[in-house]
């Protein structure tokens, strides 16, 4: 993974949800996720809400990094796993119902924007800062991430949760929009 294949993911990403938004009925957006406890709607807001996370988390790998601290937090977070989870469904619930999709869109459009803006003036440097992370709160953590895989986290959070849209009941959609099948 370098800095050019992450630039280009956030770019189709961001055209990947725009197609979802046009495209998706209300009805589909009501149905039931694949895997999930979300609506498609509630899923579509929690995938955005992932790069939201990146975001937030750049900072924090810097300053953790130099700071020597990561890992006493990662085993902190780690111990409140439990809690954590039933805030970030709460979380998806409440914001798939108060935002609607072309609002989640214009909201990643502008954290894309930022986080493209913020890996072009990264430094090699920068980017190879790491930092501990809590692995029991999502798949895609690792006990260790440079920065660049922060920024790359979000696409494995998007792209893993893309899957799990449906566009019928038990159906999830490929990113073109056709059906796949199961999830693997």
């Amino acid at each position: 993974m370098d800095r050019a294949q992450v630039e280009g993911e956030l770019v189709r990403v961001e055209s990947d949800f725009e197609q979802l938004v046009r495209t998706l009925t209300p009805w589909q957006l009501r149905q039931r996720s694949v895997g999930t406890r979300w609506t498609n709607r509630q899923l579509l807001f929690h995938m955005v809400f992932g790069y939201l996370i990146v975001r937030t988390l750049l900072p924090l790998v810097r300053v953790l990094a130099r700071a020597g601290l990561s890992r006493r937090l990662a085993a902190t977070l780690n111990a409140a796993e439990r809690p954590f989870h039933v805030i970030n469904y709460l979380g998806s619930v409440g914001g798939g119902q108060v935002l609607p999709p072309p609002a989640m869109l214009a909201l990643l459009r502008r954290t894309l924007r930022v986080l493209r803006r913020r890996l072009e003036t990264e430094s090699e440097a920068s980017l190879a800062q790491r930092m501990s992370f809590p692995i029991s709160w999502d798949p895609y953590f690792r006990s260790t991430m440079s920065v660049l895989d922060v920024y790359h986290y979000g696409t494995q959070h998007y792209q893993h949760h893309r899957r799990q849209l449906a566009t019928s009941p038990g159906e999830p959609t490929s990113p073109g929009g056709s059906p796949t099948g199961p999830p693997p």
